[in-house]
């Protein structure tokens, strides 16, 4: 098997999405998908993993992984490693198709048939303009409030009528950001006690609507600095949520380090992290009681894979990020069912029963709380064939001469 063409697809309704087929001489079709700066990540992907993987066999993994970062952009979740994390899955995707096999079993197998799931709680335009940028993304500009899962709005608003309804769905897991406004106006230096309190509020009503029945995460989207971050994470400890997710920016550490010191709560982290050797440090300092990778930044399946490894030597669990799309909720559940030290998987409502049905052939089965991963080779799903026939489709090709 050889590897024909690469092609890269994006979508206008889409700005912050891209996908990526990767062609067979045998006719099979590889899918991947990343996000965020989709017209940089497809130039890496042309100008220089194109180059090298045509006329290559793409089974050869280990070997690929290695060659499609280029000299420069292997640290965090650059243009090259989002590049090299959707070719990488379609890999995956490549090889499972070839021996009739899911990914989970080529990974080595699954240690469980399904896994728990928790519900990121954004709207259906959550992070769909682009671009992304700063607590704007988070707003709430764009609500579709006669939409039944407008979890957004929710949580701010009527947070225990909120837990209620998942509990309802089975989902026994729920995350939220009620800190973002104190962050915008302060620029992440300053936290007043009013808007503290007004901010613990969602906790409080959660967990007065329905106890310890649900797990309550805390995301703080790397807004804060050091010491408001401390003064966050032990006003939060009243209510023990699961995690403090990424409470300062991760440009630095040695801060995530002193802030999971300064608490009891493990503190999650490491979804803009890209490869390894940065999630080594990171474990070395004792900076997270939880690793967070997101499959379409850290270098896809094939990195991800050994990162989850590698937290196991710490004795810590890992979790795959979802907030971005289909393909990779896909290929996380995959790892997950595979993962020993993964106990969780990410999703968001509003995007699994609105848009990301429309955009592939099927997506992982959640039932009662717990997804499974798709029936059939590989990912277990393609795009959405009528998609690439929209007119705002604009496709890249590469391919031998």
């Amino acid at each position: 098997m050889k590897i024909t063409a690469i092609e890269t697809i994006r979508l206008d309704e889409f700005p912050n999405m891209l996908w990526v087929h990767v062609h067979t001489d045998q006719g099979s079709i590889g899918l991947g998908e990343t996000f965020y700066g989709p017209a940089s990540a497809e130039g890496h992907i042309h100008g220089i993993i194109a180059p090298y993987l045509l006329g290559e066999d793409p089974r050869l993994l280990e070997k690929h992984t290695h060659n499609m970062t280029g000299y420069v952009g292997f640290n965090g979740s650059s243009a090259e490693q989002r590049g090299r994390s959707a070719v990488d899955i379609a890999l995956w995707d490549l090889w499972g198709q070839s021996t009739g096999q899911p990914i989970h079993q080529m990974l080595g197998g699954a240690v469980r048939d399904d896994i728990r799931i928790y519900n990121t709680c954004a709207g259906y335009e959550y992070v769909r303009s682009a671009p992304v940028q700063g607590t704007e993304s988070f707003s709430l500009k764009r609500l579709q409030k006669e939409k039944p899962y407008e979890d957004l709005d929710a949580f701010l608003n009527r947070a225990d009528e909120l837990a209620l309804s998942l509990l309802e769905m089975g989902i026994t897991g729920m995350k939220i950001w009620p800190f973002d406004f104190a962050a915008e106006e302060s620029k992440g230096t300053y936290i007043s006690a009013h808007d503290l309190t007004k901010a613990l509020e969602p906790f409080a009503k959660i967990r007065d609507a329905v106890g310890d029945r649900m797990d309550i995460m805390c995301e703080l989207h790397a807004f804060w600095n050091l010491p408001m971050a401390k003064k966050i994470c032990s006003a939060l400890a009243e209510f023990n949520p699961l995690w403090i997710e990424d409470p300062v920016f991760m440009d630095q550490i040695e801060s995530l380090q002193e802030v999971q010191a300064s608490t009891n709560i493990p503190i999650a982290t490491g979804e803009t992290l890209g490869g390894k050797a940065q999630y080594k440090d990171l474990l070395q300092r004792q900076g997270a009681g939880m690793v967070i990778m997101d499959i379409a930044w850290c270098g896809g399946i094939t990195e991800a894979r050994k990162v989850a490894a590698m937290a196991d030597a710490w004795h810590i669990s890992a979790a795959f990020h979802d907030c971005t799309g289909p393909v990779t909720l896909a290929a996380s559940t995959h790892l997950a069912l595979h993962t020993q030290n993964c106990f969780v998987q990410e999703m968001v409502r509003a995007f699994y029963y609105d848009w990301y049905d429309d955009l592939v052939t099927a997506l992982p089965p959640i039932k009662n709380g717990r997804i499974s991963a798709p029936a059939g080779p590989g990912l277990g799903m393609a795009l959405n064939p009528d998609r690439l026939k929209a007119t705002d489709v604009h496709i890249r090709r590469s391919e031998n001469s």
